[in-house]
């Protein structure tokens, strides 16, 4: 058998999908095919809606509580339960429990530290903050529900038997809801009425892809009970379908009838929430699915929550201040009891016990001991996670207010998604980044193919391409035409043309009127067009292969070569030419409307409507498109052959009538030759014959209808006018492409595609079934019955990864030359750096294709195994094919992108590629965009099995292994050419699909990740979204490096998500990765200035903010500490207990805030000069261990010489405590604020109006509270200290004298690292400082720059 072969090689590649995945198992009720495979895991039950009317209204009442409404409730809280229900969310995190404790542990008298209002102070501001927040989060959030909620629409009442408005949030699982144009979806519903005569409805999906583009659906096949007039009392059917998913791209189930007959449904069926209404006056459907149940929904999982690297090294932190805590607290405990041990009888100052006894030393310790945990407390930075978030949201503010991110060709900005993980933007190790659309413009441009064998150049489109401009002018130089025309979209010179009359739209206009229209309109056209994806002027104007043209324009002068018993007598080329440019314009889902009517599809009547006319009225029409003289025998010939075939719509045409003389065909074709000579040629680019359009009677249009049909919306749209709307652009770029050459799609709807032919008119095509692409196929089908031959055709497209192998080549010499031939040029195609596309059909005969019909009808009713069934139905299809030929698409380079490159890999960021296009297409793109140099080694991973997988990986590390040992003892190594200059070796991997499946093998990962750990770059080829998503994964977590996945494509969101960074780009497809991103940009050289500069600034400001609290809440505990050693480790503090509270809480939380925000340690310039600085993030440099211990040790000299300056000072004197306490708050104010001056690198008049406003405030609040409080927190009395040590000498003297101690030993040491072993950044800093003429002379490239800059790494 024939198919034998492909079906098995399918059905391995399918199993071995399925064994990459161990979740997804399938079992199939035909036994057989999938041996191997289990049974399907279901996350969810089927369900079973019924309607609530008639003889279901029992069952309805039992079923529907299992369903939920269409209210939907997105907010959190009620007025009722907000306060307790965020509460007890905020007591989830771990800091807010420990204060509490604290809180708790102040009310118990034996350990009390503070007043008990005091201590919850701190605790209760920080829940209000997040409370006020969560709450104004949360009305927003009612009150958007609350608009939703009370839209309108249209509801089919079973008491008032008729459609009644209803709100959304009434609308239930089994109601008939009925919308009209432009409305909003209110539910998942099934379709089952549509006012378009085709059944067709059309949706805009941009509310949940971001998807301009319309998509049809239609109504459920084989449903005709409810019409326009119909009651939905009549409604006797019931759905069985998938229960709710999120899953948007797929829908299971069926409709089964009265009679038990079951139609199939599909996400062609379903109309979701959120979508709108287009090009449909009304349609009516039954919801399925309602509310938080809708696919809709399931989707809205909010903004995304990730832990950064940094916080994690936070919480580390945090934990070693816990034991500092601990530690410090044990010491007052023993500290305590021993000196209370000193005593031999009971202190004036002790307290009694009940008994009249003293407290064991042991109990005093243990209870000092918490004493100590609550005067202490401070330790524990609670304050620094509100400030972290704040300044969170600073940096985000900032980064989306640069101008530089902002593309104005699309109006968009950098969108942050994710709000707290800013800074590992500036730690980025690996980019994985996707390559059309991402490296690409994801404007395909159709530029080469290839038909039986014989390629086409189609240089003058190359031409086209070098002379386009991007701008508000376009030059196409058209070879037809002998000249170069300029459209202008400017109107000031435009002349109003003459709508073409009826007549003329029967077929495609001349030259002359092409020209006219298309300057008349051009800026109507462009204007509109902009708006629509994979439209732009440079993907529609494609300039036709001459050769190709004449060969095309010659097969359609004779009409007839399109009969397959005709064309066999002539070159077989013909039928290749003719059936290519059918696949081209047939086998996609393009949408076809006006751009005179946005969003108004172009209708064609059904071709069973056209009246047949006789054999004289199809002779005279083929003699007004100027048939070149056939002689008697051929047409006779012609005419057995359609007799011969009378199943036929052609042989049942040309049976009615019969035939003409010889005589008379020659009389008539002369006739016809002489009126071609008369008729006026404008651009000589094609044969021009027959009469005027005009000068056609009305009667000729019937004459014509066999061939073309006008329809009511062609007399308003003529072809120069259609609007394709595709959902890929590689299906936008073919039908331009058969456009070009006058074979022009006009129409589609459910049932059939209208082409239309120069010269011959329009040909509608009985549409049956679409066979969508899908990443394990990589083609997708469409089967048609021809209007010819009445034969089922399959015409299917796609990768030849996909196509070769299912080719009928047996016995065949001339497909097997034509292949042969098709892979070299695909070869060539692909080392051009072109996108390629293989076109292959199938003829099917009426009793193979009713057998497989039965099969795939099965397919589609079933629920539990669909996929399978569905995939083994299109390789039973898919077999056997003929080859036609093959497409060359371009997708030119983005602007911007090999500096990028360039820059990220001089920051020593590794950059992958991961794609689907062949090796050769990405190897091209990879030097056109620097990833690649022509000095690279290039070793390519191609394996049949994983043994040979591993033995060609260990080969190639013991290569590369070897080639660094023989550099590394060869002199002169910096000059070879396989090394850089900073020794990293020109080696570069290239791994296909196939082989990178058994690399990513468990036994083979840690080898595959050594190879690729020495090469500079890693291009993956032909991987799907799975194994995109595994690459990431296994880097990430076996590597332990920071990862950054880039893409624009649903394909991506797989990768994005598992990276640790995921940006999305918002391209031509969709918002799909936009939506599942951490950060969202326009274009790939964004990612320079998003990582070099805004990630480090991220990095740097956070890191050292959050150093800067940890010194600072170190330093002041200890100077409590410090003073414990004096009063006996009672827990009394020198400071009063509000100045202490709010000293962390309130006069220095301000300042490092600012600091976090605004600070800049090199400037924007001289990062992006100097790429190397980004090195600094990766390794951690700002937050090592290291430095958060030397901050720490730092804190402890600070706070000793803050307190025991003034100590020796009031040593052996009769001050108070709180006036021996006042200087030395005061004095660790002023060091902290210094040391965040010394610390910072930028200083505005922000950064000084918030540092002295601070200290402003911590003064008025001392004197304030001084004067007012005469007996505020007894025995101790700071009534009027303040004002009293403001009227002393000692008392300034004292604090500057410790201020200068302490920081002495930081400046002297900062002073002394920017002079004798400055950092790369302290050099970059300097270079900040620099003219930018004294910049530039030294370094007028940046290579001595970053040289100087490497040398201190």
């Amino acid at each position: 058998m024939k198919m034998a072969n492909p079906i098995q090689w399918a059905r391995y590649r399918w199993q071995r999908l399925l064994s990459t995945d161990r979740n997804n198992s399938y079992n199939s009720s035909f036994p057989g095919w999938f041996k191997n495979s289990r049974s399907q895991k279901i996350g969810h039950k089927n369900r079973t809606v019924i309607p609530c009317l008639g003889r279901f209204t029992e069952e309805y009442e039992k079923v529907i509580k299992n369903y939920k409404t269409n209210r939907i409730q997105t907010t959190k809280y009620t007025l009722l339960n907000f306060i307790p229900m965020n509460l007890f969310e905020q007591f989830h995190r771990a800091a807010n429990l420990y204060f509490l404790f604290l809180a708790i542990l102040n009310w118990v008298p034996s350990v009390e530290a503070f007043q008990k209002e005091i201590t919850m102070l701190p605790l209760v501001v920080v829940l209000v903050i997040i409370a006020i927040k969560d709450g104004l989060e949360d009305y927003r959030r009612y009150k958007f529900d609350k608009q939703i909620n009370n839209r309108r629409t249209k509801v089919y009442d079973k008491q008032a038997k008729k459609y009644r408005t209803k709100w959304w949030k009434d609308v239930r699982v089994g109601d008939f809801v009925r919308l009209f144009c432009n409305e909003i979806i209110p539910a998942d519903m099934v379709l089952l009425y549509s006012t378009d005569v085709d059944g067709i409805c059309h949706i805009e999906t941009s509310n949940l892809d971001g998807e301009t583009n319309l998509k049809q659906r239609q109504v459920v096949k084989g449903f005709t009970e409810l019409d326009s007039e119909a009651d939905p009392e009549k409604f006797t059917c019931r759905i069985e379908c998938e229960g709710p998913n999120n899953d948007l791209s797929k829908f299971k189930g069926y409709m089964e009838h009265w009679n038990k007959e079951r139609a199939a449904l599909s996400k062609e069926n379903l109309l979701l929430r959120g979508c709108m209404i287009r090009n449909t006056e009304a349609v009516t459907g039954i919801v399925v699915y309602a509310g938080h149940e809708t696919k809709a929904m399931m989707n809205n999982r909010g903004p995304r929550y990730k832990h950064s690297k940094l916080e994690r090294q936070l919480n580390r932190d945090v934990l070693w201040c816990v034991a500092l805590l601990l530690v410090m607290c044990l010491i007052g405990a023993f500290g305590h009891g021993i000196w209370l041990n000193g005593f031999s009888k009971i202190p004036i100052f002790g307290i009694q016990e009940p008994n009249g006894t003293r407290s064991h030393p042991v109990l005093a310790g243990f209870l000092i001991f918490w004493t100590m945990i609550i005067l202490l407390q401070v330790l524990i930075p609670i304050s620094l996670y509100v400030s972290i978030e704040i300044v969170k949201l600073g940096q985000i503010l900032i980064l989306q207010s640069d101008i530089d991110l902002y593309n104005e060709s699309t109006d968009s900005a950098i969108q942050c998604r994710a709000l707290n993980i800013t800074e590992d933007l500036g730690q980025i190790e690996y980019i994985f980044s996707d390559k059309t659309g991402t490296l690409t413009e994801n404007k395909m441009i159709f530029c080469r193919c290839n038909i039986a064998g014989v390629e086409y150049s189609h240089e003058d489109n190359a031409k086209r391409l070098e002379l386009y401009q991007d701008d508000n002018s376009e030059v196409v130089i058209n070879p037809f035409m002998g000249a170069t025309s300029k459209y202008q979209h400017s109107d000031s010179s435009r002349t109003p043309s003459t709508p073409p009359s009826r007549n003329s739209l029967n077929c495609l206009p001349s030259n002359s009127s092409m020209l006219r229209d298309k300057d008349d309109d051009e800026y109507e056209i462009t204007a509109t067009a902009s708006h629509v994806a994979f439209s732009s002027s440079i993907e529609r104007d494609v300039t036709p292969d001459s050769l190709l043209f004449r060969k095309l324009g010659q097969i359609m002068s004779n009409p007839l070569l399109l009969l397959e018993e005709t064309g066999k007598e002539f070159s077989p080329e013909f039928s290749y030419i003719v059936d290519f440019f059918f696949a081209l314009t047939i086998c996609n889902t393009v949408v076809v409307s006006c751009l005179a009517q946005p969003g108004q599809r172009v209708k064609i009547p059904a071709i069973s409507n056209i009246p047949i006319k006789s054999l004289e009225d199809i002779k005279q029409m083929f003699q007004r498109f100027s048939v070149p003289r056939m002689s008697s025998p051929s047409l006779s010939l012609l005419k057995d052959s359609f007799i011969d075939n009378s199943s036929t719509f052609a042989g049942r045409l040309l049976n009615r009538v019969k035939p003409a003389s010889p005589s008379a065909l020659k009389e008539q074709n002369v006739a016809a030759a002489g009126s071609a000579k008369n008729r006026k040629s404008i651009t000589g680019n094609q044969i021009s014959g027959g009469k005027d359009s005009n000068d056609i009677p009305e009667e000729d249009d019937k004459t014509a209808g066999s061939f073309m049909n006008p329809g009511t919306s062609t007399e308003q749209c003529n072809n120069l006018k259609l609007r394709y709307e595709a959902e890929s652009p590689d299906e936008a770029a073919l039908v331009h492409a058969a456009r070009a050459y006058n074979c022009t799609l006009i129409s589609r709807t459910s049932d059939q595609v209208t082409v239309e032919l120069d010269h011959i008119g329009r040909l509608q095509f009985q549409l049956l079934h679409t066979l969508p692409f899908d990443a394990i196929r990589k083609r997708m089908s469409v089967v048609v019955r021809h209007p010819l031959t009445n034969k089922v055709v399959v015409y299917t497209k796609g990768a030849d990864s996909g196509m070769m192998d299912l080719l009928n080549i047996s016995g065949d010499r001339q497909q097997k030359r034509i292949r042969e031939k098709t892979q070299n040029y695909l070869d060539g195609y692909a080392k051009e750096g072109l996108r390629t596309l293989c076109i292959a059909k199938k003829v099917m005969s009426d009793a193979d294709y009713a057998e497989w019909l039965k099969f795939h009808l099965i397919a589609e009713t079933s629920i539990d195994n669909q996929e399978e069934l569905l995939l083994e139905s299109a390789l039973k299809l898919e077999t056997n094919l003929t080859l036609l030929g093959s497409t060359g698409i371009v997708d030119r380079l983005q602007e911007g992108v090999p500096d990028t490159i360039l820059a990220l890999r001089r920051a020593c960021i590794k950059t992958w590629v991961l794609t689907g296009d062949k090796q050769e297409t990405a190897v091209n793109i990879a030097y056109a965009c620097k990833l690649l140099e022509e000095k690279d080694t290039i070793f390519t991973l191609n394996a049949q099995n994983k043994e040979a997988c591993e033995d060609l990986i260990n080969k190639l590390i013991a290569e590369i292994t070897e080639k660094t040992t023989d550099e590394k003892n060869t002199p002169g190594v910096g000059s070879s050419p396989s090394s850089s200059s900073d020794g990293e070796l020109h080696i570069a991997l290239v791994i296909d699909g196939k082989t990178l499946e058994f690399a990513l093998h468990e036994s083979l990962q840690d080898t595959f990740l050594e190879l690729s750990k020495r090469c500079r770059a890693v291009i993956c080829c032909r991987s799907t979204p799975l194994q995109k998503s595994k690459v990431v994964h296994l880097v990430r977590e076996k590597l332990k490096v920071m990862t950054l996945a880039i893409g624009d494509g649903a394909n991506d969101v797989s990768m994005i998500q598992m990276a640790d960074v995921g940006i999305g780009i918002s391209g031509q497809e969709g918002m799909q990765a936009v939506m599942s991103s951490d950060f969202a940009i326009s274009r790939f050289k964004h990612l320079k200035k998003l990582l070099l500069v805004h990630g480090h600034w991220c990095y740097i400001r956070l890191a050292n903010m959050i150093l800067y609290f940890f010194y600072k809440n170190v330093a002041y505990v200890n100077l409590l500490f410090w003073y414990q050693i004096f009063c006996g480790f009672s827990g009394a503090p020198m400071i009063d207990y509000w100045i202490l509270i709010f000293f962390n809480l309130l006069f220095t939380s301000v300042p490092p805030i600012v600091y976090g925000i605004l600070d800049k340690d090199v400037s924007a310039e001289t990062l992006l000069q100097l790429p190397e600085l980004y090195t600094s993030g990766q390794r951690s440099e700002a937050y090592l261990p290291s430095i958060f211990w030397i901050s720490t040790l730092d804190a402890f000299y600070q706070s000793l010489v803050c307190f025991f300056i003034p100590y020796f000072v009031y040593f052996d004197s009769d001050v108070d405590v709180y006036t021996f306490g006042t200087p030395i708050n005061t004095a660790m104010l002023f060091i902290i604020f210094l040391h965040l001056i010394i610390e910072g690198k930028t200083w505005t008049w922000i950064h000084w109006s918030v540092m002295i406003g601070s200290v402003v405030l911590y003064f008025t609040f001392a004197l304030i509270y001084g004067g007012t409080c005469v007996n505020c927190n007894p025995p101790s009395n700071p009534y009027f200290t303040m004002e009293y040590e403001l009227t002393r000498p000692l008392f300034y003297l004292v604090c500057l004298l410790a201020t200068f101690v302490a920081l002495l030993p930081r400046y002297f040491f900062r002073v002394f690292q920017g002079t004798v072993f400055p950092s790369p950044l302290l050099k970059a800093r300097q270079l900040d400082r620099l003219r930018n003429n004294e910049r530039v002379e030294p370094f007028p490239d940046g290579r001595l720059s970053r040289a100087t800059v490497q040398h201190s790494l």
